[in-house]
């Protein structure tokens, strides 16, 4: 198996069995379980709707439900990595032919991913945006008196304190930063800003 897109590790052992496994189905089969993957991945809040849908489909197509969350689980590997790589369709079209699927099932799930992709890509930005929201922010420049090491005597550092909101909770964040580190993370905020002014 040559190199994938979507992770620089090497896949478990059991993804190339589950894969064979997928090759299996039907091209009905398989664009119904893709379809489920998709409405989850889109809403990932609604697992007793996904894990119900799963059910159903085992038992409709007369598959175990448990090697049939192993083959989900290796699936579901693509779609995740590719989100966080910002993956094109022609890419993860790539990552499942070099894992084993059907050149057919893997330019379906690509389709897929097209269409899907926009919607999953918003989703993950809000999660990302919304789970160390930056609340608050206070800063101390300082000179350095005294210390042991000789070179540290007189140089400037920075501290900070960022009130951060995780989910319902603030937390406190303390930072101390040499004046090139302060520099460095004042360029890397600017490049951010310019970024979400350019969303915006």
């Amino acid at each position: 198996m040559g190199l994938l897109n979507f992770t620089r590790e090497p896949v478990p052992e059991a993804v190339s069995g589950d894969i064979h496994s997928l090759n299996q189905l039907s091209a009905q089969q398989f664009s119904a379980l893709t379809e489920v993957l998709f409405r989850f991945l889109t809403e990932p809040k609604e697992v007793e709707r996904f894990l119900t849908q799963l059910s159903d489909f085992a038992t409709m197509n007369k598959i175990s439900l448990g090697p049939l969350k192993n083959i989900v689980k290796s699936i579901l590997l693509v779609p995740n990595g590719a989100l966080k790589r910002n993956l094109s369709p022609e890419q993860v079209r790539a990552d499942f032919i070099a894992l084993g699927l059907s050149e057919e099932k893997a330019s379906y799930f690509a389709e897929q991913w097209k269409v899907n992709a926009p919607t999953l890509t918003r989703l993950a930005v809000g999660q990302t945006l919304m789970i160390n929201q930056l609340v608050d922010m206070e800063w101390k420049f300082g000179v350095t008196a005294g210390s042991s090491e000789l070179e540290k005597v007189g140089s400037i550092f920075l501290q900070l304190k960022l009130v951060i909101k995780k989910g319902s909770q603030m937390e406190n964040v303390y930072v101390e930063l040499t004046l090139p580190q302060f520099y460095s993370f004042l360029h890397e905020m600017e490049r951010v800003k310019t970024s979400l002014e350019s969303f915006s």
